[in-house]
């Protein structure tokens, strides 16, 4: 109330009045409160809580259970609104939020299987099976004409999507929540690089709209005219969805047969696409939770690379050597080409071994950088190869986690800058030479 009452003061000499008021708050406060303030003033707390931590947090400074707070902020995605809420009103203020048009919720999202043989296990039964594509996630929502269009973070991107828009204005029903990713796709029918579907949404995302056209693909429904889906079961809402949107539902396949799911698996691996989902028939859609009945199953290159450089982390990491620099064996001139940085996958154990051997190794320092010998080979898990300006190959890995340190391998044997080159142009990131 404070803070709201300070960007009110308006006229002349408000300026000197907010200097004045904002001076008197600082005073009240101690030290470490007075840097949380100042972070506040200029959008930049960046205190590191993560989202479940806020949410136990407001639970228990309202005395309220942790799932009825949990849930309220799936169905708003606003922290603040939801604390306001419960901090003022209680059980009875946030019991009020609910699935709303026009106001997003944070999407369901999944956990990872090895393959489908494991994922049908995992399930135990039957399973619908689909094309896991590697687009935008998008939340269509719609009611009558108006049609709007919400990214994975909740933020409106219909301006951007105008394919989207018109695809749902064409289905069926006067209202609706829908729930898909939107994906350029090649005249060969194969899908973009990621990177490609992404320049739809920059700033000249729209006058690219005629060269690369979005299509999108709906895999779920969280409200259809008049009847809320969210606690329904998964294949009721599959049903749903592919009466009202059948040219836009997503490939799907129910199959209890390991076979079967593993030939999906190939032919979406084949189509370009990044694997399959798998996920349970009596599932409801669990806002916001990275449930097990949703499991994704990603086609996973693994490379050994060589480690050139690395970076004092900060927050949790603070004191260690966390980002490495990762570079690929140049066959040619015996040099080592950076292909991107990764801090993903490390234990503590990893990062407190890691700081002391390449300390052991450094011959170099640019600020927070560290440069060391290229001695030490690390095991880096990656989704695909993207293309790169960044890097002297043009090329990086995206999503690139580590695995393990290879203390039996030498730099010598690392995997090299043409391996890489033929995942790109197996991805269809290069073309064939």
């Amino acid at each position: 109330r404070r803070f709201t009452s300070i960007a009110e003061l308006r006229g002349s000499g408000s300026g000197g009045s907010r200097r004045d008021e904002l001076g008197a708050l600082f005073a009240l406060a101690t030290a470490a409160e007075q840097k949380f303030l100042g972070g506040l003033v200029v959008g930049e707390v960046r205190q590191g809580a993560l989202d479940g931590i806020v949410v136990e947090a407001i639970a228990k400074a309202a005395e309220l259970p942790g799932d009825s707070v949990r849930r309220a902020y799936m169905l708003v995605g606003d922290l603040g609104e939801v604390a306001a809420a419960a901090l003022e009103g209680g059980a009875a203020e946030i019991g009020r939020f609910g699935l709303s048009l026009f106001r997003p919720i944070l999407p369901m999202l999944a956990q990872t299987a090895d393959d489908p043989a494991s994922a049908l296990a995992e399930l135990d039964g039957p399973a619908a099976l689909e094309y896991k594509l590697d687009g935008f996630r998008v939340q269509i929502h719609k009611e009558g004409d108006v049609v709007r269009a919400y990214s994975r973070a909740l933020n409106e991107v219909t301006d951007y999507v105008p394919e989207v828009i018109a695809a749902a204005r064409a289905m069926p029903a006067r209202r609706l929540i829908l729930d898909g990713e939107a994906i350029v796709f090649a005249p060969n029918g194969r899908p973009l690089p990621f990177q490609d579907t992404m320049r739809r949404f920059g700033k000249k995302g729209v006058e690219l709209k005629d060269k690369m056209p979005l299509s999108v693909s709906v895999f779920d429904a969280l409200l259809i005219d008049d009847q809320t889906l969210l606690a329904q079961p998964a294949q009721q809402r599959f049903e749903v969805l592919a009466a009202i949107a059948p040219q836009q539902a997503v490939k799907r396949l129910v199959t209890s047969d390991v076979y079967e799911a593993s030939t999906f698996y190939a032919q979406a691996i084949e189509s370009g696409h990044e694997g399959v989902m798998a996920k349970a028939l009596d599932s409801p859609y669990d806002a916001g939770n990275r449930g097990a009945s949703w499991l994704k199953i990603k086609k996973i290159h693994r490379l050994d690379l060589v480690v050139i450089a690395a970076e004092w982390g900060s927050g949790r990491r603070k004191g260690w050597l966390s980002n490495i620099h990762l570079g690929a064996r140049d066959p040619a001139g015996g040099d080592f080409i950076m292909l991107g940085k990764t801090f993903k996958g490390m234990t503590d154990e990893i990062l407190k071994w890691q700081t002391a051997e390449l300390l052991a190794r450094e011959v170099d320092r640019d600020g927070h950088i560290v440069f060391v010998r290229p001695e030490l080979v690390v095991e880096i898990a990656f989704n695909d190869v993207q293309r790169s300006p960044r890097y002297p190959a043009g090329l990086a890995l995206r999503l690139a986690r580590v695995v393990r340190y290879r203390n039996d391998k030498t730099a010598a044997e690392a995997d090299t800058i043409d391996a890489v080159r033929a995942i790109a142009i197996q991805d269809g990131v290069l073309p064939v030479a």
